[in-house]
């Protein structure tokens, strides 16, 4: 179905990113699978290019590019020709935008331009060994001693553990439920220490890992905003945070099927393609009506998030049937592809592994659910 979000500088800029993801990214995919993780080099050759935090003043070496369709054809064009263990979009628009919103004057001279540039690589510490989605329920704590905080705690599954040199942290600093503070941690603080690089069942090129704070001395030129407000900072940011899910999952069902077309018309079974049996035909039938409506829906929230109107329950929206589409089409695709399809080797086996963590992260299925269903009105804390 012919997308109508897209102006003719989102298509100029595709080509572009496509050269790019084709001839930097590509090539090392295999090595970075095997290693767990990417090049630096990969973070500095897209900041050259203008890439990385688009939204960013000129002053900081950014491009002023606000339009969020611009990042969402980074997502489509990695995907389909660079490699998903490249995180660029976490780097972005997922943590950036925090230190482009609550930073201080200060804050932005001293971090957004090695962020621009690629120098430095971002990462976002929410999740804990025992609270997983729900942040009110975080351990980390931030103490305030004097003109500086200090920080203790674990945070695990932190995508872009081992590369980053600037992790936000979330972390209690009161009594209260959602007292909560956010703190710029940078590379060598004495007391950040970096666990175990975590091994996964997919994404194996993106580096996962547990980070740990042991009295760390957090100056208070590095906290962001207010130390007591951090969880509405975080929930407002996760609106954006699960868009960005939306359009990476329903680019990644529209892979499958497309890889899947291919094989359906040149592998052979009894004498004749793929193709031609009624069960391959329908089911990609029914794939691709629901991979149009889905993309079409997803493209909506893009406008409406360009509009400043994309709200928590529409975001949840977007995640919850965007990332349930994109593992149906990668199981129903993997199907088609038979044996073949669980060797390593084919691309679809790869995407099939890789579709799992799409329902649990950034907020699982059914913590989507719950965000709508409070949406239209029906919320449990107050039915109960």
């Amino acid at each position: 179905m012919r997308r109508l979000i897209f102006e003719a500088e989102h298509e100029t800029f595709r080509a572009s990113a496509r050269r790019f993801f084709q001839t930097e990214v590509a090539p090392h995919g295999e090595r970075w699978r095997q290693v767990g993780q990417v090049d630096r080099e990969a973070y500095r050759k897209a900041g050259e290019q203008g890439f990385l935090l688009m939204w960013a003043g000129e002053e900081y070496g950014g491009a002023g590019v606000e339009d969020f369709r611009f990042e969402q054809v980074l997502i489509e064009e990695n995907i389909r020709f660079g490699d998903p263990g490249f995180f660029m979009s976490l780097h972005s628009r997922l943590v950036g935008p925090y230190l482009g919103t609550l930073g201080t004057a200060e804050q932005k001279r001293r971090f957004l331009p090695s962020c621009v540039s690629g120098e430095s690589i971002l990462a976002i510490a929410m999740t804990e060994p025992g609270a997983g989605s729900d942040l009110a329920g975080m351990k980390t704590r931030a103490v305030l001693q004097g003109d500086h905080w200090v920080l203790d705690g674990s945070k695990t599954y932190i995508s872009n553990g081992q590369l980053a040199d600037l992790v936000v942290v979330a972390a209690r600093t009161s009594e209260a439920r959602h007292g909560i503070g956010l703190f710029i941690i940078e590379r060598g603080m004495p007391g950040f220490e970096r666990g175990r690089h975590l091994k996964k069942i997919g994404l194996h090129g993106q580096d996962t890992s547990e980070l740990f704070f042991h009295g760390v001395k957090v100056p208070a030129g590095n906290v962001l905003g207010d130390p007591g407000r951090g969880f509405h900072a975080l929930t407002h940011f996760l609106a954006e945070e699960r868009l960005l899910g939306a359009v990476t999952y329903i680019a990644n069902a529209q892979l499958a099927w497309d890889l899947t077309l291919e094989w359906a018309r040149e592998r052979r079974l009894f004498g004749k393609p793929l193709g031609a049996f009624q069960n391959t035909r329908f089911k990609l039938a029914e794939l691709r009506a629901a991979i149009d409506t889905t993309q079409t829906f997803v493209d909506a929230c893009v406008m409406e998030h360009l509009a400043g109107r994309l709200d928590a329950s529409l975001a949840a929206e977007a995640k919850l049937v965007a990332s349930e589409l994109e593992f149906r089409a990668a199981d129903e695709c993997l199907q088609l592809f038979g044996g073949a399809g669980y060797m390593e080797e084919y691309r679809i086996a790869r995407l099939f592994t890789d579709a799992r963590i799409s329902r649990i992260y950034a907020g699982s299925s059914e913590v989507m659910k719950e965000i709508i269903a409070r949406g239209f009105g029906l919320d449990d804390r107050k039915l109960v």
